[in-house]
């Protein structure tokens, strides 16, 4: 097959990742002029112009973006093949990992997870999506390396290994009436008004189960699509919201929120990471994954689950504040 160079897959992926030559050179530690002439190879061999200039940028032509994803597939397979099996030195490692996460535990383990990272391999960079790619083909597409949080809509081959379980706490200004240091009754909890997290601006969850159990509900006054902006609102207002226990809480201290018991019993939620089987033997993911493991459960206080290989349902998956839909 004399015509065929994959090199120009992996010059590919970089310039639609990067949607820029000069970003895609530089990635590719070549140069601008380089890259240039490599994106004219590709528009000449693929029959159509790849990315096009718009103001100031290029933007990716419809058939650029019907090919990102498999490329980026075939080009994550094609390193993870060349991989030795060895057992990973961090400093010598110079990979980019993606890891898919809520904002909750961003907020959390994020700055703790990149400062070990820095320490360990220099050369390694994190880059954080959130939580919008969930049901999707992501993982088995080779865009995601690893996700942690509540994994839900798993391919039957992803491997998951639990790391620990959590529950809630309620979470509002300090002074506000449920934070004055005894625990409010349910009465008192459903009569305030709330705040809910919800991507989606979906309805009831299980703490208003829980309080129909009881005779009671509460009114949302107004849902917000992230953690953070929650906390802002919350550290504002007179409004009462929900907070994981340990986990989602050194966010909402920081800026001045405190937190009470819940007076509704709610079942605790399993936190887990999920990665595709071909990065399973993968040294450096390996590394990866025992870092995770180690920031999770030391930011929980809680020691890591027994593993679990296979997908299984995970109880509440719909948490509030854990899993924002």
């Amino acid at each position: 097959m004399p015509d065929l160079d994959l090199n120009l897959l992996v010059a590919l992926d970089a310039l639609l990742e990067e949607g820029s030559v000069t970003g895609a050179a530089e990635r590719l530690h070549t140069s601008a002029p380089a890259m240039s002439r490599t994106l004219g190879r590709l528009r000449r061999v693929l029959g159509d112009p790849l990315l096009v200039r718009a103001g100031r940028g290029l933007v990716p032509t419809p058939r650029a973006v019907e090919l990102r994803a498999e490329v980026r597939a075939l080009v994550s397979r094609g390193q993870a093949l060349l991989v030795p099996r060895a057992a990973a030195e961090p400093a010598e490692l110079n990979r980019r990992f993606t890891l898919q996460t809520g904002d909750v535990l961003l907020t959390t383990i994020g700055a703790t997870l990149v400062e070990t990272v820095r320490a360990q391999a220099p050369a390694v960079t994190l880059r954080f999506l959130g939580d919008h790619l969930e049901g999707t083909s992501a993982m088995r597409d080779g865009v995601i390396d690893l996700e942690v949080g509540v994994t839900e809509h798993l391919d039957p081959e992803t491997r998951t290994e639990p790391l620990t379980t959590t529950g809630l706490v309620g979470i509002a200004r300090t002074g506000h009436p449920l934070t004055n240091g005894t625990p409010p009754t349910a009465e008192q909890f459903a009569a305030a008004d709330h705040l809910a997290v919800s991507r989606h601006g979906r309805g009831p969850g299980p703490v208003d189960q829980r309080l129909a159990d009881l005779g009671l509900s509460r009114r949302v006054v107004a849902s917000v699509p992230s953690y953070p902006a929650a906390l802002f609102l919350l550290r504002d207002s007179e409004l009462v919201g929900l907070a994981p226990a340990r986990l989602g809480t050194p966010a909402a201290e920081a800026l001045g929120l405190s937190t009470f018991p819940l007076p509704v019993n709610l079942p605790e939620v399993v936190l887990s990471m999920a990665w595709h089987p071909r990065n399973d033997q993968d040294a450096g993911h390996r590394w990866l994954r025992e870092l995770v493991r180690g920031v999770v459960t030391a930011r929980a206080g809680k020691p890591a689950l027994p593993a679990r290989r296979q997908a299984e349902p995970l109880p509440a998956a719909n948490h509030p504040a854990l899993s924002a839909h």
